[in-house]
């Protein structure tokens, strides 16, 4: 590609905005959003996820950068980068309906010998069996003929102010090898940390995929130690730093596995295993016990409540904490509501509290009433640390229990002083 580059980048959400925002320090960069309140918010100079800073963003508008919900506004871009959500359904099947939708936005803009790069996490093959058919579809143009692909897996953490998207080694690839020198090149321009050309885009694909699998299957072995030890009465936190005193330990926690990475993409994977007939038991072992610890937790208090006589019937119980992870706004996938559903089963009156969460977006997604504030007088039955927020770790919990309340301090927030934790 001789000719100069301009970005469009796909989707505006936790991965598209700080991705677009960085190209736009070097390139001409476009970011589109079908969601034109959202584009009006960053056009205003705020991001609402809180992943780029005011200050940032404001700056990077002043320097050139745009966003927009109008599709003729990126037909003069060349390099179009896909960062839309891959979620799974109701039977955690993956839905590719976001990427089928991008893909025929693309298809509509892109002409000839321009490069489409994917950044959702997908399963092997989706890039060029499912994605791009689409875009030669209403296009018109034909494959490593007229127009080109590349697949780069978007490694950004939420809410994390210190691996930050430039920080972060980035894997690339491209549909030949040239295109993918070229995809390269692209993304170590500003990749701070450096990029990785893998030798294929499947390949690519697949370690992405392979990436939150990995993390997902370690945590569900820890959380299974921590239902074993809470049995025997043996303090897991107290098990896990003896044996990080080995040079090769993996120091993973226990804990809720939520949000649209780790508890999504392992669904992935087994799909792609079961279309090839073979039956993945570790992965989806993995994701069992993960998806039952919200149950767990909830089965814990009640049982804490019940051996202080504490009543459970009725009984007032605080969650606090929401989102899917700590100092975080992002209430997708979150697996504190498990918890709450669990326990709504109890007949208790329950309140959740989460200071970074947005009480609009969780009433609409799961219908639950979320507050940002929580009077300093209030009394509870139990109180439930679900996630850990840096007000949470300062906060003094106790005084908002009844006498005999119950504590349950989820991400070991609290440290000893507590009735139960994980």
């Amino acid at each position: 590609m001789e000719k100069e580059i301009r970005i469009a980048v796909i989707g505006l959400g936790y991965v598209g905005l700080p991705l677009a925002r960085l190209f736009s320090t070097k390139y001409k960069t476009i970011g589109f959003d079908m969601n034109k309140a959202r584009v009006d918010a960053l056009m205003a100079g705020h991001d609402a996820t809180l992943e780029v800073s005011d200050e940032l963003l404001q700056s990077a508008i002043a320097n050139g950068f745009t966003c927009t919900a109008d599709v003729e506004d990126i037909r003069d871009c060349n390099f179009y980068v896909v960062a839309v959500p891959t979620p799974v359904d109701c039977d955690n099947k993956p839905d590719l309906t976001p990427l089928y939708g991008a893909s025929e936005t693309i298809g509509k803009v892109i002409s000839k010998g321009d490069i489409v790069v994917y950044e959702s996490t997908v399963y092997p093959g989706v890039t060029e069996d499912e994605c791009i058919p689409v875009v030669e579809r209403v296009s018109g143009l034909k494959y490593n003929v007229d127009f080109y692909a590349g697949y780069s897996p978007e490694r950004i953490n939420p809410g994390d102010k210190l691996h930050t998207v430039e920080k972060i080694k980035k894997v690339t690839s491209g549909s030949t090898p040239e295109i993918g020198k070229i995809v390269d090149d692209v993304y170590s321009s500003v990749i701070t940390a450096g990029t990785h050309l893998a030798p294929t885009i499947k390949v690519a694909e697949a370690a992405k995929v392979i990436e939150n699998s990995q993390r997902d299957i370690n945590i569900a072995f820890v959380n299974e130690l921590a239902k074993i030890f809470n049995l025997m009465g043996i303090d897991t936190q107290a098990v896990l730093e003896a044996a990080s005193t080995k040079w090769n330990f993996l120091p993973f926690r226990p804990g809720l596995v939520g949000g649209h990475c780790i508890g999504v993409d392992p669904y992935y994977l087994a799909q792609c295993a079961q279309r090839y007939g073979y039956n993945p038991e570790i992965i989806l072992a993995g994701r069992r016990m993960n998806d039952g610890m919200g149950e767990y937790v909830a089965t814990q208090v009640v049982k804490l409540m019940i051996k202080k006589n504490v009543k459970v019937n009725g009984g007032k119980i605080a969650i606090f904490g929401f989102t899917f992870k700590e100092n975080c706004p992002d209430v997708r996938n979150t697996k504190v509501v498990d918890i709450y559903n669990a326990l709504k089963e109890y007949n208790v009156d329950l309140t959740v509290y989460d200071p970074w969460a947005n009480v609009a977006v969780a009433k609409h997604e799961y219908g639950i009433d979320v507050v940002n504030e929580i009077a300093p007088q209030a009394q509870f039955d139990a109180v439930v640390l679900a996630v850990a927020h840096e007000e949470f770790k300062s906060l003094d919990v106790m005084s908002y229990l009844k006498e005999n309340g119950v504590v349950y301090d989820v991400k070991w927030i609290l440290g000893k002083n507590v009735d139960g934790k994980l």
